[in-house]
């Protein structure tokens, strides 16, 4: 198997990782951010909350891996692009970390006395972890997974090419439900994260046909760019 089919396998077994982290994570944090003051005040799932915020860590990295293994291939194509889809990585994993520690920040409201403003405190750590979510997973990625790698995968031809365009539409989609929320405040009870929900399905079908194919498949041998090396 040649180096770069190995980068491709890597590549989708990172985008399954994506998949089999944060979709637990964001399950096991519900009962935090559905009532963070109840939260605090109860018996509280220490253990449950902890055990999400280690699977987001793992997603961080998983994240960034996605774009550091196939640099070396896209570059060959456009550095520009290459770059701009490992920093939307990063950025997308800058917002995630914040959410992360704005949970953390609540399990440690429940075990310590914050004094009478506590209740308010966690409250606006579970917002903050609300923001994260629309601005990181619920925006940045529609330029970067979307828009960046679904042009740069349609380009190099390294999965069959009718896929990608499930990238460069469902980008858009993310992009602009995420700014309705956002110029809609992100209140909780908004209509719009019901559109985005389904806004973000071409996006999510995208991302698990690169993790299955890539895993099983690789990437598609008869792509040029896998015969080129860059001086």
């Amino acid at each position: 198997m040649s180096l770069d089919q190995k980068r491709a396998r890597w590549f989708g077994v990172l985008y399954l990782i994506t998949f089999a982290t944060s979709i637990p994570a964001a399950l096991l944090y519900r009962p935090v951010l559905d009532n963070p003051v109840a939260y605090i005040a109860g018996a509280g799932h220490d253990k449950r909350i902890l055990f999400g915020a280690l699977l987001e860590l793992l997603l961080l990295i998983a994240n960034i891996g996605t774009a550091v293994v196939i640099v070396p291939i896209m570059r060959r194509f456009s550095e520009e692009l290459a770059i701009g889809y490992l920093a939307a990585r990063i950025i997308e994993c800058t917002f995630i970390l914040v959410g992360i520690v704005a949970v953390l920040g609540i399990v440690t409201l429940r075990n310590q006395v914050a004094g009478p403003a506590e209740g308010t405190v966690a409250y606006t750590l579970a917002a903050i972890k609300d923001w994260t979510f629309l601005l990181g997973p619920g925006w940045v990625v529609g330029w970067g997974n979307g828009l960046i790698l679904g042009y740069l995968m349609y380009r190099t031809r390294l999965v069959p090419r009718p896929w990608p365009w499930l990238g460069l539409i469902g980008g858009p989609l993310i992009i602009i439900t995420g700014t309705a929320i956002l110029f809609g405040g992100n209140h909780p009870s908004s209509g719009l994260h019901s559109v985005q929900a389904i806004a973000t399905i071409p996006e999510a079908a995208w991302e698990l046909f690169l993790g299955v194919y890539c895993t099983i498949w690789g990437f598609k041998r008869d792509a040029a760019i896998l015969s080129q090396r860059r001086s």
